[in-house]
């Protein structure tokens, strides 16, 4: 298979997109660990292949050492980084003061740094990658999570300094999803009829699959993007129709 004989580390990778990461890497081949703060309710599987599962609190840098460290003496070697741990829960910015705030920056845009200088020179050795797990959120206003998109604004940049920074040896990429049917949607959409409609403001006419996500993540690890490097790459069903044609009195279809 495209990865066989390659290890791959996604964080929070035990669930949603980063489970659907996950799956992707382990159905093309490659050896994957998955980490958290806590076990997932059952093993990241994909066919008879699973994901190894390892416990760290990634906002401290030692655990984030320690954690490399140990997928180290386990596979000898890691190929690729997955940069997907993050979130952040709806909060509007004038409803929590500035610390509260700035915890979301760590998870979104500390912790990606973070465990990148610590995955660096084992990167380096095998000529591998990174891919950070941005947001459309980055890339427009986001009421109601803007401290998230600022993060992920952020993320963006830094993978391409980090691209130029650390290259030839280590390709840097940002993938940057949409919005994605995993298991929180609810708390953001409601139920299936809520999904079913914010799906339809999608040109595609439906959210993504966390799986689909997966097989980008893919791509940008493999061979096959081998040339690919500070790019960002959306992923988004096409994004969203402008609101102003809807609000437009002109060129109306009858």
């Amino acid at each position: 298979m495209e990865l066989d004989g390659r290890v791959a580390v996604v964080t929070g990778g035990t669930r949603g997109v980063g489970a659907g990461i996950a799956r992707a890497f382990l159905a093309a081949g490659a050896e994957v660990v998955v980490c958290a703060r806590r076990p997932p309710d059952a093993a990241v599987e994909a066919g008879r292949r699973t994901a190894h599962f390892e416990p760290a609190d990634l906002r401290d840098p030692a655990v984030a050492g320690e954690f490399i460290d140990r997928v180290i003496r386990r596979y000898g070697r890691l190929d690729t980084l997955v940069n997907n741990a993050g979130g952040t829960p709806y909060r509007l910015l004038d409803a929590a003061d500035a610390a509260r705030h700035a915890r979301v920056l760590e998870l979104n845009l500390l912790v990606p740094l973070t465990v990148s200088l610590a995955a660096y020179e084992h990167l380096r050795r095998a000529r591998g990658s990174v891919v950070m797990i941005g947001s459309v959120s980055g890339t427009r206003p986001s009421p109601g999570t803007a401290v998230y998109g600022a993060a992920k604004a952020g993320l963006e940049s830094l993978g391409r300094s980090m691209a130029v920074e650390w290259a030839p040896e280590v390709r840097v990429n940002t993938l940057v999803p949409g919005m994605v049917r995993t298991e929180l949607v609810p708390l953001h959409y409601g139920d299936e009829a809520g999904v079913a409609a914010v799906g339809r403001t999608v040109p595609l006419g439906r959210l993504a699959e966390p799986d689909e996500i997966g097989e980008v993540a893919v791509f940008l690890a493999s061979p096959r993007a081998a040339y690919v490097s500070g790019a960002s790459l959306l992923v988004h069903g096409g994004g969203e129709r402008p609101a102003f044609l809807d609000a437009a009195t002109v060129n109306k279809e009858d």
